[in-house]
């Protein structure tokens, strides 16, 4: 296993809006082997006996386009939307928000080119493919590194990417349960997400 030498940056607490109420998480950065590749987990902490409880986990890739400009081409905003609600009110939950994640790891640059093949009708696995990027760059060695140290190493796990399942399993995190997390498909995704479905087998 490859230990990344985490080191907490800071940590807070961080008053959070999510539909009308507002919840206050534990919020902690970090930062992995190089100042590049920086996360932020928000906690929600259970108390007591709820402490003990598998927490509820979802490990999230930054995505400008979707979580902060709320892009419709994705689901990423309506993910980081849903999981935040749900681990708010779960006693013992955890969001790890991984910025360097971008475009499922090509970057920001890339997303937007591979974009502007997907425009003239490629997928999103053949745009990243025509332009010379990995179809999923992505690595969670870094969200394992924060789970442990945040002393979890069982969780419950809110995805549909069997593939984030197994990456963090080989990273020494065990998975109990997959939660899923699906949204509703509309005009400018449904193809995005019918290719994650058949494409990258995620369970949608």
């Amino acid at each position: 296993m490859l230990e990344l030498n985490v080191e907490h940056a800071a940590r807070t607490q961080l008053p959070v809006m999510l539909n009308g109420a507002e919840f206050v998480f534990e919020a902690r950065a970090y930062e992995g082997k190089d100042p590049h590749t920086q996360a932020m987990a928000l906690i929600n902490r259970g108390e007591g006996a709820l402490a003990d409880e598998v927490p509820l986990v979802r490990v999230h890739s930054g995505c400008v386009t979707g979580d902060i400009f709320h892009s419709l081409r994705c689901d990423c905003r309506a993910q980081l939307d849903g999981a935040l609600e749900r681990i708010a009110r779960t006693p013992n939950g955890v969001l790890i928000y991984l910025p360097y994640h971008e475009g499922r790891g090509i970057g920001l640059y890339n997303k937007i080119k591979a974009y502007a093949l997907q425009d003239h009708g490629r997928d999103t696995v053949d745009a990243n493919i025509e332009i010379g990027a990995p179809v999923d760059a992505r690595d969670y060695e870094l969200a394992a590194e924060i789970l442990r140290d945040l002393g979890f190493s069982r969780i419950r796990l809110m995805t549909n990417n069997p593939a984030k399942i197994e990456a963090l399993d080989a990273a020494g995190i065990e998975v109990v349960d997959r939660v899923p997390l699906v949204t509703r498909p509309g005009a400018h995704n449904e193809h995005y997400l019918e290719t994650k479905r058949r494409r990258m087998a995620h369970k949608l």
